[in-house]
C-alpha cells in the first residue's frame, strides 16, 4: 500500500500596493491566487490575506512591522511555503525566506509550477521547461533542502528537483540551447500537421477565454469529447481539436485552447505562442466569458490584450459568448439575455444546461457558410490532381464533361480558392 504523501502547508498573500497604477480589485484577485494554489495537488492552503502597502519596499517588499507580524502568524500555523500574488525580485525572495524561514513563491513561479504539472504533449513539456529555466536564470537562489521533494515538477514547491536552482547560468544556458533544438524539431512536426489540416475543407473555430470560463465544458458538450473540465484554473493546458458537424451547417474543426490569465508570466507568453498559433489560423474566434464572475469585464480586457499581442486581427470574425448565465441571479440573467438579444455578436449561454447553445451554433454556421461563394471552373483532362483535390475538399456542386475536359461548379471559401490557385 502506498503511503499518502504529506502536503506542503501554504499561505497566500496578495499585496495591494497603493502606488501601483494597474492594481486589481484585491478581493477577487486574492480568490484567484488561492484558486491557483488549489490547482496544485500537493499544496494545502491554510490561510490567505490581503496586505495593504503604501509602496513596495526594495529589499523586503513589506515593511519591517508587517514582516514581524506575518512571521508570527506563519510560525503559529507551521507554514512551509508562502505564495505572494505578484512579482517578487530575487533579493526580496532571499530576504523574506531568511526572515520567515519558509520557501517563497511568486505569481510567476506558481503559474510555471501549475503548467509543469499539467503539460502533456511533448511541445508543452519543452515549452514549460524553457520558461522555467528562463525564470530560474534571473534568481539562482539556493534550493531549500528541508522541503521534501513530493512530485515531478519544476522544483519550486518541493525541495531539490530535476533542475537544481543553484545551477550556474552557463549550465542553464546550455540546457536552454538543447531544449530549443528539441523544440524546433517538435514545432517542425506540428507545422507539417498544420499544413496537412490546411488541406481539409473544414473551417477552424477557436475557443478562447480566461481560465475557468467554461471553454472545455462547452467544447465537450459540442463534440462529445472528454477533455478535462473542472472548476479549476488551468484544468486544460494543451490544445485539443475535434471535428463537429453543425446543425444545418458545415462541418468545422473546433479548437479548445489554454485559458488566459491576467499578469501571465512573460516567459510563458513567449513559450506558448506556438501553442496559441491555432487561434491565428482560425476562421472564427469565439471568446468565452464567465459572465457570473465579478471581474468578468477585467478578464475580457486581459483576453483581448493577449489576442492583440498574438497578432489576431480585429477583422477576423469574432463572437462573444457569455457563459454560466445559470449562475446569475434571475434579475441579472434577464438583463444579460436582453443585452445579448440586442447585440448580434453576443450570445448568453450555459454550457452546463445547454441554454442558448443552439442559437450560437446557428450563428457560427451562418458566418462560416456566408464566407462561401460559387465558382465555375474549367479543367482539362490532364488536370486530374486538381479535380481530385476539389472532390477531397467536398466543394463540388456539379460537374459536366466537355470536349476539352470538365466544367465544375464549386461552392468554396476564399481560403480554399487561394489554396486551389497555388496548384
Amino acid at each position: 500500500m502506498e503511503h499518502e504523501r504529506a502536503h506542503t502547508r501554504a499561505w497566500v498573500l496578495h499585496p495591494e500596493i497603493k502606488s501601483d497604477e494597474q492594481r486589481r480589485v484585491p478581493e477577487p484577485a486574492l480568490e484567484e491566487a488561492v484558486a491557483l494554489a488549489a490547482a496544485l495537488p500537493d499544496l494545502d492552503v491554510v490561510g490567505s490575506e490581503i496586505v495593504r502597502l503604501p509602496r513596495a519596499q526594495a529589499g523586503f517588499l513589506f515593511g519591517s512591522g508587517k514582516i514581524e507580524e506575518l512571521a508570527e502568524r506563519l510560525h503559529d500555523n507551521e507554514i512551509e511555503l508562502v505564495l505572494i500574488d505578484g512579482p517578487v525580485t530575487p533579493v526580496q525572495q532571499r530576504n523574506l525566506e531568511k526572515a520567515w524561514k519558509v520557501k517563497i513563491l511568486d505569481r510567476t513561479g506558481l503559474i510555471l509550477e501549475i503548467f509543469s504539472d499539467r503539460a502533456r504533449t511533448r511541445e508543452g513539456v519543452l515549452q514549460v521547461e524553457m520558461a522555467a529555466l528562463s525564470y530560474q536564470r534571473t534568481r539562482l537562489v539556493r534550493a531549500w533542502t528541508h522541503l521534501e521533494r513530493q512530485r515531478g515538477g519544476l522544483g519550486f514547491v518541493g525541495g531539490p528537483g530535476e533542475t537544481q536552482i543553484e545551477a550556474d547560468r552557463r549550465a542553464i544556458d546550455e540546457q536552454l540551447v538543447r531544449l530549443r533544438r528539441q523544440l524546433q524539431k517538435v514545432v517542425k512536426t506540428r507545422t507539417l500537421h498544420r499544413a496537412a489540416r490546411a488541406k481539409v475543407p473544414y473551417p477552424i473555430v477557436a475557443l478562447v477565454g480566461y481560465t475557468n470560463a467554461g471553454k472545455s465544458t462547452l467544447f465537450n458538450s459540442l463534440t462529445g469529447a472528454e477533455v478535462m473540465a473542472k472548476d479549476m484554473l488551468f484544468a486544460t493546458l494543451d490544445p485539443t481539436m475535434r471535428r463537429v458537424e453543425l446543425p444545418d451547417g458545415p462541418e468545422v474543426i473546433l479548437s479548445d485552447t489554454v485559458g488566459f490569465i491576467s499578469n501571465l508570466p512573460t516567459e510563458l507568453v513567449a513559450a506558448f505562442r506556438a501553442t496559441l498559433e491555432e487561434v491565428l489560423g482560425a476562421d472564427l474566434v469565439v471568446h468565452v466569458r464567465d459572465i457570473s464572475h465579478e471581474e468578468t469585464e477585467a478578464q475580457a480586457r486581459d483576453v483581448e490584450a493577449i489576442l492583440n499581442s498574438l497578432g489576431v486581427e480585429d477583422s477576423r470574425p469574432r463572437l462573444e459568448v457569455w457563459n454560466k448565465i445559470d449562475l446569475l441571479s434571475p434579475e441579472d440573467r434577464e438583463a444579460a439575455l436582453a443585452r445579448a438579444e440586442r447585440d448580434p455578436a453576443i450570445f448568453a449561454i450555459s454550457a452546463v444546461t445547454g441554454q442558448g447553445v443552439d442559437p450560437l451554433l446557428s450563428e457560427i454556421a451562418t458566418i462560416l457558410q456566408g464566407a462561401r461563394h460559387e465558382t465555375i471552373l474549367k479543367l482539362g483532362f490532364a488536370d486530374g490532381d486538381k479535380r481530385a483535390w476539389l472532390y477531397r475538399q467536398d466543394v463540388v456542386r456539379s460537374e459536366d464533361q466537355t470536349e476539352a475536359g470538365f466544367e465544375i461548379t464549386v461552392l468554396w471559401t476564399d481560403k480554399q480558392a487561394s489554396r486551389f490557385a497555388a496548384f
